[in-house]
């Protein structure tokens, strides 16, 4: 029974009593399992790009920037920094054990590129050196300094504003190598460059000071136009969080709501009008010695994107004619199985209308390329092809969440998946009239799932909503092509950064 301030709260975030209890509902009954047909592997729903074609679509991007098109770069990056420092700040907690990270960690604090400003910071607070402070055995305030407020507060800094990277001039953020970034694959014709970063609110005018302070010098060594924007993750996305007995979570006697994960970034993504979108994580960054991989391949997956949907757009203003032939139809279900990996299982396609019919439902849909890395142990969502509601298989980046582990047929699927999502999307979201498409009209909302959490030291269930390149994405036209492990360099823990990409 909702009290007059829960009615309140849920007015003041912009959340209906019918989302409410919508979500009360998927605690109740859960989600449904994925029903995955098999994993894609290299030929078969994974392309791979030789040298003749990579340049073809490499040259194929390039002229399409030329051409006065509108192309931003979104970059998620509200995620807090402090999942980084886990095993530091479990060593905070400890009686002064030191596992192996942490003796790593100090063995070679030098490296780092925030190095120079914690040790500035200790002499300040502390009165000495780092170095003389692990003589000292000082371990902790070393760490409290790097974490806490009166150090460089890395412990509530997001990623996106920590130093990652050091220069012979100034050391870098995961944000200013986006700006660098950004003006090496998605510089259009006059120079202008677009970048999008999704923060949350407490962090937002940080990224604005470092933007004010880094844009000029950029602008002016890359001849660009930077265009600059942030979103934030809105109210009415968050989702209600409940107790074990799938009651609504209470603190104080209010409702406990959370952020519904990544999916709702669809919103955001939603607002940007543009031609072509590129989407790539805060943290997979790397110095500008190992970026050429990553600019080649950025280019190779926009360019093929650009290919698929100027056919696209063909068979479109086709099949909205009147003299569409049964050959041309022949060759659009064709394109539909070999390119866009989408097969028709269960919806019967007797007459010429039912084809045309069919075939408006697969094309008038949103387009993204996604780069796919030969699994090496890293973590990450997989791409596999299954079976949807509207009758078709098609490509779907999942998380293991998502499968029937009591299944064993679903079990051996995804075992036998060779490659992983590392996030590297690039995307078209207008249909051939040059309309933008509602993205919202394309996500799977039985894709979401349940995770068990803590609040206060009690146990509660959150509500996470469908991925923003899983279950978000569910509806819309998806190629997969292999890309190199170079591409693929996010820091999910800090000693991530001392790995040569980082260093150099």
């Amino acid at each position: 029974m909702l009290t007059k301030e829960d009615l309140e709260c849920l007015e003041r975030k912009g959340i209906s009593e019918d989302t409410f209890s919508e979500q009360l509902r998927r605690f109740q009954e859960g989600f449904p399992y994925m029903k995955v047909e098999r994993a894609a592997v290299v030929n078969d729903g994974i392309s791979v790009i030789d040298e003749a074609d990579k340049s073809a679509y490499i040259e194929l991007w390039r002229t399409y920037l030329a051409s006065g098109c509108n192309v931003v770069k979104f970059v998620p990056a509200s995620g807090a920094a402090s999942r980084m420092f886990k095993s530091l700040y479990a060593f905070l907690d400890s009686e002064g054990e030191m596992a192996d990270s942490e003796k790593i960690f100090f063995e070679q604090i030098e490296k780092f590129a925030f190095y120079s400003e914690l040790n500035a910071k200790c002499k300040r607070n502390e009165g000495r050196e780092i170095s003389r402070l692990l003589e000292l055995d000082k371990h902790k305030t070393i760490v409290e300094n790097l974490l806490t407020k009166k150090g460089l507060n890395y412990g509530f800094l997001p990623k996106g504003l920590l130093l990652f990277h050091n220069y012979t001039d100034a050391p870098r953020t995961p944000f200013e190598e986006h700006l660098v970034e950004g003006a090496l694959y998605a510089k259009d014709s006059k120079g202008k460059i677009q970048l999008h970063f999704t923060v949350s609110n407490e962090h937002i005018t940080y990224f604005k000071s470092l933007l004010d302070a880094k844009k000029g010098g950029y602008a002016y060594r890359f001849g660009a136009d930077y265009d600059v924007s942030f979103s934030v993750q809105k109210p009415s996305t968050d989702t209600i969080a409940v107790d074990m007995n799938n009651e609504p979570f209470r603190t104080n006697g209010e409702l406990l709501f959370r952020p519904g994960g990544h999916g709702a970034l669809i919103e955001n993504l939603n607002a940007i009008d543009a031609d072509v979108i590129f989407v790539k994580n805060i943290d997979n960054v790397t110095l500008d010695a190992y970026k050429q991989s990553t600019i080649e391949y950025k280019s190779v997956l926009a360019g093929l994107l650009i290919k698929v949907q100027k056919k696209l757009f063909e068979y479109q203003e086709s099949l909205d004619s009147d003299d569409v032939s049964d050959d041309q139809l022949q060759k659009m279900l064709t394109f539909c199985e070999t390119t866009l990996a989408v097969t028709n299982k269960f919806n019967p396609l007797d007459s010429k209308e039912d084809k045309k019919t069919y075939l408006k439902m697969i094309f008038n849909r949103p387009l993204r390329v996604c780069g796919m890395v030969k699994n090496e142990g890293e973590p990450g969502g997989g791409p596999f092809l299954c079976q949807n509601p509207n009758g078709t298989i098609s490509a779907q980046i999942l998380e293991s969440s998502q499968f029937d582990m009591s299944d064993e047929k679903q079990v051996e699927i995804l075992k036998s998946s060779t490659h992983f999502n590392p996030v590297d999307l690039v995307c078209a979201v207008k249909n051939y009239r040059g309309e933008k498409y509602d993205l919202t009209q394309f996500i799977d909302e039985n894709t979401g799932f349940i995770s068990v959490k803590s609040k206060d030291g009690k146990e509660l269930k959150a509500l996470e909503l469908p991925g923003l390149w899983n279950g978000a994405m569910s509806n819309w036209n998806t190629l997969f092509v292999e890309v190199p492990i170079d591409t693929f360099t996010p820091v999910k823990v800090v000693n991530d950064l001392l790995r040569p990409v980082h260093q150099g």
